[in-house]
């Protein structure tokens, strides 16, 4: 698996990390949820360098030009409810993406232990596509990989590209052991330590409290 990651050069990326960090900032949901739609923005961006290009004839008005147009093979797929800021993000950037959305929650045996349950998923078929899984937060991973096992018996899937916001290497390093060699991790900035509960320190909170409100 390949890890890109983009807190490690200077750019305006890291103002809107700073700001969905910030305990103060982040309780204005309307801008946390603004700030990882542009996080998504970004990313997307720049994963758009690595999909493959075709050669299309365009009509202007005083001519013709031959400009190079991403694929459509594309399928989005946000992890609920916390991926859906970020999913916006993406579909800015990839128009015609087809789209699709899942839930995985934990939960929790005890205070420190939990399963993942996945319980809804909606999706167009993934053979021969090309596949975006959107999830803000990479903690331990245990949602992403039941959210693969979940993906992988609809088709035959080209590529995946995992889209974060904060990871921890933990995470990580879990993810690379269950997905396949063909997956990239594009990654704002990653955290080195998981507490005791699998949260992401110092993280941010939980970003789908922060970004809809809390849940019971």
């Amino acid at each position: 698996m390949k890890v890109i990651r983009f807190d490690l050069e200077n750019s305006v990326l890291n103002n809107f990390i700073a700001e969905i960090r910030d305990v103060y900032i982040q309780k204005d949901s309307m801008r946390f949820r603004r700030n990882i739609e542009r996080i998504g923005e970004i990313l997307s961006y720049e994963l758009s360098k690595t999909i493959t290009y075709d050669p299309v004839k365009v009509i202007t008005p005083l001519g013709k030009k031959i400009i190079n147009k991403s694929q459509s093979n594309l399928v989005l797929c946000s992890v609920l409810r916390a991926g859906l800021p970020l999913h916006r993000g993406i579909l800015n950037y990839f128009d015609t993406i087809e789209n699709a959305f899942i839930s995985a929650y934990r939960h929790h045996i005890n205070e420190d232990q939990f399963k993942i349950h996945v319980e809804y998923l909606a999706t167009p078929h993934l053979d021969g596509k090309i596949l975006i899984l959107a999830d803000p937060m990479l903690a331990t991973g245990s949602s992403l990989a039941a959210v693969y096992d979940s993906l992988k018996e609809l088709g035959n899937i080209l590529q995946i590209h995992i889209v974060s916001v904060i990871a921890s290497q933990e995470g990580i390093d879990f993810i690379e052991k269950h997905f396949p060699k063909n997956t990239t991790l594009w990654v704002a900035t990653i955290d080195q330590f998981l507490n005791e509960k699998g949260y992401i320190v110092p993280g941010l909170g939980d970003a789908g409290d922060l970004a809809f409100g809390s849940k019971l």
